[in-house]
């Protein structure tokens, strides 16, 4: 999924990244493709994840990951990167998710009686950033579909969604729904279909 995700983002965007999956998509990218990394904690420029021997306590992201910066990378408080982001000036944002709605609702913060560790800059994100990309296993642990008609947890965003790929499929969200994009390797559009809690077209 990492690897796919990848292929969405091009030469010089700027990009922020949800903690999980998204994480890995610096170490998918195409040759000759660099992206600036945006953490709303306050740095632009993340670089790879540090070597044991290479880890500053001092240098984290907004998940409480040690990380690297590039150089030419800047830090700067909450309110200035806040204002990046509400400003329009991160070109993509690719999240975690919960649930997707068929109009592009995300919900993947919370769920109902488990431990909240708080929603982060989701909610900023998903309505700043000029297009966001959820990265997800097509359904929960049990089973149950991530892609549904309405979300039914807490959402992050109303309609906020542009494409979606699981370990099944891409999706774009369009007026009329969820569409397929591609199939992954191997699943053919049937098993995308029974694992689908919504109606997909192609």
């Amino acid at each position: 999924m990492a690897a796919r995700a990848a292929l969405e983002l091009r030469d010089g965007e700027y990009v922020n990244l949800g903690i999980g999956v998204p994480t890995l998509i610096p170490n998918h990218l195409p040759p000759g493709v660099e992206v600036v990394l945006e953490s709303e904690n306050g740095i632009l420029g993340v670089g790879p994840y540090p070597a044991d021997d290479d880890v500053d306590p001092d240098l984290i992201n907004a998940g409480k990951e040690t990380v690297t910066v590039l150089p030419g990378a800047s830090f700067f408080d909450s309110a200035l990167s806040f204002g990046m982001i509400r400003g329009g000036h991160v070109d993509i944002a690719v999240l975690g998710a919960m649930q997707v709605s068929a109009r592009g609702d995300l919900a993947n913060w919370a769920v109902p009686g488990k431990l909240v560790t708080g929603i982060g800059g989701a909610m900023d994100l998903v309505h700043g950033a000029r297009r966001v990309i959820v990265v997800m296993t097509h359904t929960a642990k049990d089973g149950t579909p991530k892609l549904v008609d309405e979300c039914t947890l807490p959402l992050t965003g109303k309609a906020c969604v542009d494409r979606v790929i699981t370990d099944l499929g891409v999706f774009d969200v369009t007026p009329d729904g969820l569409r397929l994009v591609e199939l992954a390797p191997g699943v053919d559009f049937e098993k995308v279909r029974e694992s689908t809690g919504t109606a997909i077209y192609r």
